[in-house]
Order: structure tokens, then C-alpha cells, then sequence
């Protein structure tokens, strides 16, 4: 039976190019940067050329790259660095009650330690408008963090807006852009953003590397304490091998963002159209906003979740349904709940449906028609 892959936003198969590049580095390349002998010498020459591949990519200087451990590490430096370096000027931090759990966590977290955190509600489409960040703003607020691109739904935030009205507040702007980068080109000159969180995994590169763009001139308190690696700003030994695996692969998915755009929506076309000849009763979750093209979430009425998800795993057909599944039991979606409110039904029947490398139409067609069979089957 042929599997389909449609889980690209939760991660990618890393590229056939890059795990020959990074098979090859891990037996060669295994000086540690700080040393200054030739493998070191060697290995801060990979890396110092990585970094410059991944500062051109958003349009930042390579000072300002801070490799890190994934996405939630980088978010975790940016949210904890930041307000550990501004709490003499105040303890309020905006964000959105749709953010991945890197962020809602962290902020619920600093708000347990006493800090006052705004939770700002969002549409129907997952959308919040720069008027509630406007309105939330005080003399207090350190820290605004929303996410570039919603992970769950595709949401597209108004970050450019968000960033041109914190220019002339002392807030810091961060965002969480794990889920965009390398799906649509992303300039940090244009969004005006101070700190921007990236993940390998999410664009067919190795798990276990990101990095964090942190602006010049800011100063971000360290969370992990030992040497001097990444300009003092993130201790530990640079996974080197995986780092520059990481910049081939941002290289193709850079190249390739335009192609890949137009072939994702495409994708979402053969899908609906598909589901509408077979006479499916579906709707698209935020389909009335701009949305990020490899993602495409759909309610299906009269269905459950959990037996639509383990009918298409045995088709073949891998999908999500965004929820968190803990200890066998499948939590709604937090980003639906607050996008339809406790108890809606979207909450218990929609599926991501997210693309990635490895498909073609055929692909697409064959899994709207099995995602179609099945639904006939399930629908109450």
C-alpha cells in the first residue's frame, strides 16, 4: 500500500542532497569551532559560511544569527532573554492565545513567576488586528510576541503592522516564524522585528537545529551558562555537521519558494475539488484570510476526529488533526477553540492536511478520494 505524506508542518523529510552533505560532514567535520588549530579552524569555516547563508535569507547580518537546539529553544531565548533584561522597565508582555506551545507556555509560565501577560483573542480565520495590539500596549509592556504563521490553521499575522506601530515603543518584537520560513520569503528589515525563531526540521533539514535572529543592539539575557559559543549568547559546542545540513537546506527551500507556492495551492484545489465531486460536506478553517500555502485545514460535520484520523493512518493517508493526543486521550485543538469557542464542533472534526517534498497531483487526488471514501463511511 502507498503511504502518503501530508504532515509537513508538524516535520519534513530532510533532502536527499542534504543528508549527503550532512552524512559526509559528520565523518570529516569534527573539530569544535572554539579551537584554534586547523580542525577548529576548519569547522568555524563551515559554520561562519552557514551563518551567512541563514543572515542573507531574512536579510540580517551574520552577527545577528544565534544557532540554537530547534525552534522552542530559540523561542525560549527570546521570551526568557528578554524579559530578564527588560524587568526594570516594566512587566507586561502581549501575545496571542493561538501561539505555538514554545510561547503559550513560556508566557504562561512567566506569568505564574508574577509578570502580567495579554492574551489576545483572535477571529474566526485565527486573525488578530494590530488595533488589539494598539489598545493592549502600556508603559509597562516589554515584550510582544506573535507568531508569523499559524501552524495548526496557516493564519498569516500582520507582523509588518505590529512592527511599524512598536517603532517608537521600548517593547521588543519577536516572532515565531518556524512554521513561514522557507514557505514565503521573510525580510526582517520589512517586518521591523527584533527577534525571529527558525527550526531545521520544518523545511527538510536535520531535527534538533534552529536559530534565533536577535537584532543589533539588543541585549537578551543568557538562559544556559558556560562558554563563550555564539558570541556569549548560547553556551555549548556548535553542532556543526547538522548546522551546515541546515543552510543546504535553507538554499533550496529558498530557491524554490515561488515554485513550491504555486504547486501548494494547487495542491488545496485538487483537494477541495476533489471532495466536492464526491458530494463531502466540508468546510476550510480560516479560509477567509491570508494563509500560508502548505497548509490547508478542513472541517468535516459528522465526523470524530480520532476515528477519521486512525482510518486514514490504515488508508495510507498521514495527516493531523493539530491536537495534542496525551496519555491515549485527543485534547481539542486550543487553536480552533479559540478560533470557535469551547464545545464547536470544528474542535472535533477538522484535519490538517500540510505539503511538503516527495508529492505530485497523483499524490494529492488519491488522498482527497481515500479522505473522501472514508468520510462516506464516518459521517453521522
Amino acid at each position: 500500500m502507498m503511504t502518503i505524506y501530508l504532515d509537513h508542518a508538524a516535520t519534513t523529510p530532510v533532502h536527499p542532497s542534504v543528508t549527503t552533505k550532512y552524512a559526509e560532514l559528520l565523518g570529516s567535520l569534527f573539530g569544535n569551532p572554539s579551537s584554534i588549530h586547523s580542525y577548529g579552524r576548519e569547522a568555524r569555516k563551515w559554520l561562519d559560511d552557514a551563518r551567512k547563508t541563514m543572515a542573507q535569507s531574512i536579510n540580517a547580518k551574520p552577527s545577528e544569527i544565534i544557532f540554537t537546539s530547534g525552534g522552542t529553544e530559540a523561542d525560549n531565548i527570546a521570551i526568557f532573554g528578554t524579559v530578564n533584561a527588560m524587568k526594570n522597565k516594566g512587566n507586561h508582555i502581549i501575545t496571542t492565545n493561538i501561539e505555538h506551545h514554545a510561547v503559550l507556555n513560556t508566557c504562561k509560565q512567566l506569568e505564574l513567576a508574577g509578570y502580567e501577560v495579554t492574551f489576545l483573542e483572535v477571529d474566526i480565520n485565527g486573525r488578530i488586528d494590530v488595533e488589539q495590539v494598539r489598545n493592549a500596549l502600556t508603559e509597562e509592556t516589554i515584550l510582544v510576541t506573535i507568531m508569523l504563521g499559524n501552524n495548526e490553521v496557516g493564519t498569516l499575522q500582520p507582523i509588518r503592522e505590529i512592527g511599524e506601530l512598536l517603532k517608537e515603543h521600548q517593547a521588543i518584537f519577536h516572532t515565531d516564524a518556524v512554521q513561514a520560513y522557507g514557505i514565503m520569503p521573510i525580510d526582517v528589515e520589512e517586518l521591523q522585528v527584533d527577534l525571529l525563531s527558525v527550526s531545521s526540521h520544518k523545511l527538510n533539514g536535520p531535527k534538533g537545529v534552529g536559530f534565533l535572529y536577535e537584532r543589533t543592539g539588543m541585549t537578551t539575557k543568557p538562559h544556559l551558562y558556560g562558554g563563550e559559543q555564539e558570541r556569549k549568547r548560547r553556551a555549548g559546542t556548535e553542532n556543526v555537521p547538522a548546522i551546515v545540513a541546515f543552510s543546504d537546506a535553507v538554499k533550496i527551500a529558498h530557491e524554490s519558494i515561488e515554485v513550491n507556492t504555486k504547486k501548494y495551492h494547487e495542491f488545496e484545489k485538487i483537494i477541495t475539488t476533489t471532495l466536492q465531486a464526491q458530494d463531502i460536506t466540508f468546510s476550510v478553517n480560516a479560509i477567509e484570510t491570508e494563509r500560508l500555502p502548505h497548509i490547508v485545514n478542513i472541517s468535516f460535520p459528522g465526523t470524530d476526529i480520532e476515528s477519521l484520523l486512525v482510518n486514514l493512518d490504515m488508508a495510507g493517508v498521514c495527516v493531523s488533526s493539530g491536537s495534542a493526543c496525551t496519555a491515549g486521550s485527543l485534547d481539542p485543538s486550543h487553536v480552533l477553540t479559540a478560533m470557535y469557542g469551547e464545545g464547536a464542533p470544528e474542535l472535533r472534526n477538522s484535519v490538517r492536511f500540510s505539503f511538503g517534498l516527495g508529492l505530485d497531483d497523483e499524490h494529492i487526488k488519491t488522498a482527497a478520494l481515500k479522505t473522501a471514501d472514508i468520510v462516506k463511511r464516518l459521517v453521522k
